[in-house]
């Protein structure tokens, strides 16, 4: 097999503001999948992060 006959392989990942021309319609599909699964991570980590602020600021907080 010559190098230039290997497969593409489907790319891991998506950078923004990328040329869209050249993929196809299913590898655009993959990558919204991807994507909208990065924003559920990203949310989950924000939430995370806020609870052990409010538990901090509870704890810490100012006494009234």
């Amino acid at each position: 097999m010559i190098l230039d006959e290997e497969p593409t392989k489907r790319s891991k990942g998506h950078e923004l503001g990328c040329d869209l021309s050249a993929i196809s319609s299913d590898e655009l599909w993959h990558r919204v999948t991807l994507l909208e699964a990065e924003i559920i991570r990203i949310k989950n980590e924000i939430e995370r992060k806020d609870a052990g602020r409010k538990a901090a600021d509870s704890l810490f907080g100012p006494k009234v």
